[in-house]
């Protein structure tokens, strides 16, 4: 039995690595806590404190904790995508220049907010290194480009990481613009093993009507299998040009109706929202996967039928609150507040909105799938309060 080292958990980490019987096949440590709920953390403290724990692999399944888990598996000399390859992934100009070389025609025009810039408004910007949609705008004219907001705490934690790793001072500083995109956005998620990458398969994103916040994900995608197969030789090129192996990776596509496909960003982790999703359709879990990648093994990951449609539903309301009162999470339930703070004070959260918690149902058919989880995400008991009566306004 190996020992698997899960660096910084996040709650579905646990729920996935459960419902897989993971721990009937690994002796599984879990080390520190969800960064996303940690204020004061300290990566080298950290990185000395578990460089010594004797395992065979090492897993982080969100950006940060990735990238942990990569200096940890290097200080051990152990299997998985190295810190450099995390960093080029991570680094959304040094992704989007290896593109312009590897995958052009998939690959949008961007600038780096320096100073001039050779794009017209508008455009679209976001931090040069994020997570979530968090700070990412679209900019119409110089006005609202000069407003843009400062690098927050999980940016500044990000970069202390990223020193670990070898980045230089100012990595994880300033923003991207990028031409406007337009199309259906779907998100490929796969693995490379011995340089040779692997397709899980695609996943459909749903906005809220009208924004650019995510309402759910539908898995298995409605995009024909040619554009499939186009989405799966972008990656097959892409990913491998900026260093990657031995581990889960998820691209971000926007696929217009005609024309290429275009590459939103590239993730150098698992895509642990969709784990779900395909242990519904397919009957395997992606965490089983990551786990035997981290010991330097072939998953063994083969085409299966699929069964069904399975959708992540997620909960949201557009304006800040006070929580008076939440429920508790429960199977296929991912409550992300907690009672006693504002919305704006807890939880990742894009520009035009505040997650709730996410829904996880299946169907014979999508409409059945997505009724399901619409319908129970409507029955949860949220108690929200305007923050004017809690402040005193």
């Amino acid at each position: 039995m190996r020992d698997i080292l899960v660096v910084c958990p996040q709650e579905r980490d646990f729920h996935a690595i459960r419902a897989a019987g993971l721990a009937e096949r690994y002796r599984i440590h879990y080390a520190g806590q969800d960064l996303d709920r940690v204020d004061d953390f300290e990566p080298q403290a950290f990185v000395e404190q578990w460089a010594r724990i004797p395992v065979d692999g090492v897993v982080g399944t969100k950006d940060q904790a990735a990238l942990l888990a990569a200096v940890l598996a290097r200080r051990r000399g152990l299997p998985g995508p190295t810190p450099e390859a995390l960093l080029r992934c991570q680094h959304k100009p040094t992704a989007r220049a290896v593109g312009l070389e590897v995958v052009p025609e998939a690959t949008p025009s961007f600038a780096v907010l320096d100073g001039d810039i050779s794009l017209e408004t508008p455009f679209f910007v976001k931090p040069v290194v994020g997570r979530l949609s968090h700070n990412a705008f679209r900019v119409e004219n110089e006005r609202e480009l000069a407003a843009l907001p400062p690098p927050d705490r999980h940016t500044a934690r990000h970069a202390r990481i990223a020193e670990l790793a070898g980045a230089g001072a100012g990595w994880a500083s300033g923003f991207i613009a990028e031409e406007l995109l337009g199309g259906a956005e779907v998100t490929l998620e796969g693995f490379v093993h011995g340089g040779r990458v692997t397709v899980i398969g695609v996943t459909d994103s749903v906005m809220y009507a009208g924004t650019n916040s995510f309402e759910r994900f539908e898995y298995p995608s409605t995009l024909p299998e040619e554009r499939q197969g186009e989405l799966a030789g972008v990656a097959a090129r892409l990913v491998p040009a900026l260093g990657f192996d031995g581990g889960f990776f998820n691209v971000e596509f926007f696929v217009p109706d005609e024309g290429r496909a275009q590459v939103i960003e590239v993730n150098g982790r698992i895509a642990s929202q969709f784990a779900p999703l395909v242990a519904a359709v397919e009957g395997r879990s992606t965490y089983a996967a990551l786990f035997a990648l981290a010991c330097g093994e072939d998953p063994g990951w083969e085409p299966r039928r699929r069964r069904g449609v399975s959708v992540s539903h997620v909960l949201r309301v557009f304006e800040d609150a006070f929580v008076a009162a939440a429920p508790s999470p429960e199977p296929g339930l991912e409550v992300l507040v907690e009672p006693g703070r504002a919305l704006s004070e807890q939880g990742v959260n894009d520009a035009e909105s505040f997650r709730l918690a996410i829904v996880y149902e299946a169907g014979e058919t999508r409409v059945e799938a997505v009724e399901r989880a619409r319908s129970r995400a409507a029955s949860l008991r949220f108690r929200l309060e305007p923050r004017s009566r809690r402040d005193g306004g």
